[in-house]
């Protein structure tokens, strides 16, 4: 046996718990028990394991203790099943098909010991589907099972099984629904953080294409010219000095023009102030509510509202104690949102007064309302509003008036 076969087959005899890329988690009792556990969602399931009552306590009447025992055990190993469930989302579908494959083995084996009083589980199995399976595989399933569980119960004339799958899958309608929703909103928060990456690999792009343009050309023209002035500086010394005084010209010009694009680097967006703020508001426990995409700003406004958004999101890390913070932008304004205590009465809001005067500059209006101003009721809301149009501006700000007056009477 070759080395190379050798080191692979001891790799496969020494390797460790079965894991794949997409699961965090070993597939193990210990991966399980992690994964449950870090889920922080078994509380939610714990209380509903007073139900399993209806199956242990009259395991106690049981004609024999073997029998007793095996209920208690078979329901006790049910209920841990159950109680760890919530773990199984960090697991592939097929780990959490062959999880809900061994409580159906469970529920079997009870099933011969306790008969139609395995009906009063049925909840247990509706939400079990629920959460260790596919939303869409499991509303899939969980009807046939409410069905099929009220049709036993009918036929052992169980009724309260019949609330119990009633109530079951309302519950489990419910559960779902709050489970895709928190798919729905991850997949969204990653892709808004993979159109940040991309926004920032294409600035990345762009400004090495600038440069190239910007220094290629020119130091390849200051090298043909340098060597064009070396050999001419025997022969013909005026001609020589012609081609470094070109040579510095562009030179200049070169310098010039980096110094240019640096500075380009260098100014404020609303785009990359919006994924600063996601960043900066995350770090600071404030959960971010701001906009996967932008509309079509121009330069002024695009740096007018990254300035805006810079300023309100760094007073809502400071000062708001806030726990949410939404920024809205539209083609003519933006705003910064928060649920914090607002500005206290009598505090100054003089550190606003340079934001205010950039915003007026570019023939626009900030708006700030705290407290009781804001719609609702509490936190701050900082808005600054540009006219569509600057032959427009005055009329705008006219129509806009009483608007933003009672606004701050409400």
């Amino acid at each position: 046996m070759s080395e190379s076969r050798s080191r692979r087959l001891r790799d496969a005899t020494t390797a460790g718990p079965v894991t794949r890329p997409d699961e965090p988690y070993p597939r193990t009792p210990r991966g399980l028990h992690r994964a449950g556990i870090e889920s922080g969602a078994m509380w939610y399931t714990a209380p509903s394991l007073l139900f399993m009552l209806f199956v242990i306590i009259p395991a106690f009447n049981a004609p024999s203790v073997l029998r007793t025992l095996a209920i208690i055990v078979l329901a006790l190993v049910f209920s841990a099943m159950f109680l760890y469930l919530p773990g199984m989302k960090r697991f592939s579908t097929e780990v959490g098909v062959g999880y809900i494959g061994v409580m159906w083995v469970v529920l079997a084996l009870l099933t011969l010991v306790i008969g139609s009083n395995v009906l009063y589980m049925v909840m247990f199995v509706q939400i079990s589907h629920t959460i260790a399976l596919p939303w869409k595989l499991a509303r899939a399933v969980v009807l046939p099972i409410t069905l099929l569980v009220c049709g036993g119960a009918v036929l052992f004339e169980q009724w309260t099984a019949i609330i119990l799958a009633v109530v079951g899958l309302l519950i489990s309608l419910g559960v779902g629904y709050g489970i895709e929703r928190e798919i729905l909103r991850e997949r969204l928060a990653r892709a808004e953080q993979r159109n940040a990456v991309l926004a920032v690999a294409a600035e990345r792009e762009r400004i090495g294409r600038d440069i190239h343009d910007i220094l290629g050309h020119s130091l390849t023209t200051i090298t043909v010219s340098a060597q064009l002035a070396q050999r001419l500086a025997a022969t013909d010394p005026d001609a020589a000095r012609a081609q470094m005084a070109e040579v510095e010209r562009i030179s200049r010009q070169s310098l010039a023009d980096v110094r240019a694009t640096v500075s380009g680097m260098q100014e404020v967006r609303a785009a990359t102030e919006i994924a600063s703020a996601r960043s900066v508001l995350t770090a600071a426990g404030i959960e971010a509510d701001v906009p996967a995409a932008l509309p079509d700003l121009d330069d002024a406004r695009a740096e007018l509202f990254g300035y805006v958004i810079r300023e309100a999101v760094t007073n809502v890390v400071r000062h708001s104690r806030a726990t949410r913070c939404s920024i809205r932008v539209e083609p003519c304004s933006v705003s910064v949102a928060d649920d914090g205590v607002g500005i206290p009465r009598g505090r100054s809001r003089s550190g606003l007064d340079g934001l205010a005067r950039r915003v007026a500059e570019g023939g626009g209006e900030l708006t700030v309302l705290s407290g009781e101003e804001t719609d609702s009721g509490t936190g701050t809301v900082l808005t600054a509003r540009l006219a569509s149009d600057a032959r427009d501006a005055d009329a705008d700000a006219d129509a806009r008036r009483p608007l933003d007056e009672g606004a701050r009477r409400g």
